[in-house]
């Protein structure tokens, strides 16, 4: 991807995309917070989705 807007847009969307649906899952007994391995989880989700979508090497030799 060559475009930082659209990189970024995707890398937040997946980070959102974590958080909801770990907070989805949880029961009406365990409260409606957001536990902390769903924020790491989110925020591994979001750093890996930048380094996938990294620009490549334009270098050619």
């Amino acid at each position: 991807m060559k475009d930082r807007g659209l990189r970024t847009f995707v890398t937040v969307l997946a980070g959102l995309a974590v958080i909801y649906f770990g907070s989805a899952g949880r029961s009406p007994e365990e409260g409606r917070g957001i536990s902390g391995g769903v924020i790491v989880l989110a925020l591994l989700a979001a750093l890996g989705v930048w380094h996938l979508t990294r620009p490549g090497d334009k270098t050619v030799k």
